[in-house]
């Protein structure tokens, strides 16, 4: 490491900017991390670990204090509501290709929490929003109130309005899809009115969707506005319970612990680096949650980054950070919103020959060993990392 070397600075303490930040600092290069709020938020945001991030993690120990902290889930499916019809995935057929089979249900921020722990006292500033960041051809520098920071690269892991996704001037590629999604948390039993449900359903109901992700202590629904409703009036707990009572007419006792509303975005950056300046996560790709891939695509960024940050950091030539932009944005492009665009598409499908057709294409799929596993290489997120190391 040379002695010379300004630390790199990370603008966001999400999973992605803490991921990169440990991982930085295990190498051994110095790093500072400037969050806005006052810790780590605990908000109703991402809860699925893919199999190759637990992969990943796994060395450290941070998988086992997920797994400790969440649920695993062997199986998932896709299925109609008023009958027995599904297609159910079995993730132990990727048993020879990882060494975590399985998605884990856990909240984003016990990852959060578990790296921050790892991290050195002083690396992460919370309460500090950042208000300009700027870069020249010897380093970067952030201002955060009257206080200037200088050091050697700038990542933006920031979301989707990132400051630095601005400053490097990448434009979104993409749009936006039509609807809405709310998000609600909730002790209902939907195991006692639903027959075979696994850890993960995505569901077709009359005229929509929805789906059911099961935490430890909580069921995870996603809903969507009906026809004609405001997002305002789409989260109002009255609303929300109209929609648990279509579903399930004879429903009671409905309890709302969290609930939130956000647009479904499908985006790319122009670019996910300038100079000295570089983007992860959702700063750098916005995705359907229909599969989970954001939050896990965002740490894969960050894995890699940091490798190729160490090495320039050891003296490598910084030529080796454009292979960054090159391995990770046609993953974005083709396996995180292009997946993720996918199965938005199939469960979208109104029609009720065409969600057979898919229903019944799926269970094909999920009978067929061979099949299944190329699927569940590919949702599972295993195939674009594999992918990722030959570009």
């Amino acid at each position: 490491m040379s002695a010379e070397f300004d630390p790199v600075l990370i603008v966001g303490a999400g999973p992605v900017g803490l991921t990169l930040a440990w991982r930085l600092s295990e190498a051994g290069v110095p790093v500072q991390v400037f969050e806005a709020e006052a810790a780590i938020a605990d908000q109703l945001r991402a809860s699925t670990f893919h199999p190759p991030t637990l992969d990943l993690f796994d060395p450290s120990g941070i998988t086992e204090e997920l797994i400790n902290k969440g649920r695993i889930t062997p199986t998932w499916q896709i299925r109609m509501l008023h009958s027995t019809e599904r297609a159910e995935f079995d993730l132990s057929v990727l048993a020879g290709d990882t060494g975590h089979p399985y998605r884990l249900q856990c909240r984003q921020a016990e990852l959060s929490r578990a790296l921050l722990r790892r991290l050195p006292d002083g690396v992460v500033r919370f309460s500090s929003p950042v208000i300009d960041v700027d870069q020249d051809g010897d380093g970067v520098s952030v201002r955060v109130g009257r206080e200037t920071i200088q050091g050697s690269y700038l990542v933006g892991c920031d979301g989707s309005r990132s400051i630095v996704r601005r400053a490097i001037g990448a434009e979104w590629e993409g749009g936006a899809y039509p609807e809405n999604t709310v998000l609600v948390t909730t002790h209902f039993p939907f195991e006692q009115h639903l027959g075979n449900l696994s850890g993960v359903n995505y569901i077709w109901k009359p005229g929509g969707t929805f789906s059911l992700l099961r935490l430890p202590d909580v069921w995870r629904v996603s809903l969507h506005p009906q026809d004609g409703q405001s997002p305002e009036e789409a989260l109002e707990d009255a609303a929300i319970r109209a929609q648990i009572a279509e579903i399930l007419p004879h429903a009671r006792d409905f309890d709302i612990i969290e609930k939130r509303i956000y647009k479904i975005h499908r985006r790319v950056a122009s670019s996910y680096g300038e100079g000295r300046m570089f983007l992860a996560g959702d700063a750098a790709h916005l995705n359907s949650p229909k599969g989970g891939m954001g939050m896990n695509g965002g740490i894969h960024d960050a894995w890699l980054l940091a490798d190729l940050l160490a090495q320039v950091a050891s003296g490598t030539p910084s030529i080796i950070l454009e292979a960054y932009e090159r391995k990770r944005r046609p993953i974005a492009k083709d396996d995180i919103v292009g997946q993720a665009d996918e199965n938005r598409a199939r469960m979208n499908a109104k029609d009720m020959r065409a969600r057979q057709a898919h229903l019944a294409e799926l269970q094909r799929i999920a009978g067929d060993p061979e099949r299944a596993r190329a699927f569940l290489l590919r949702s599972s997120m295993i195939e674009g990392l594999r992918r990722a190391e030959g570009l």
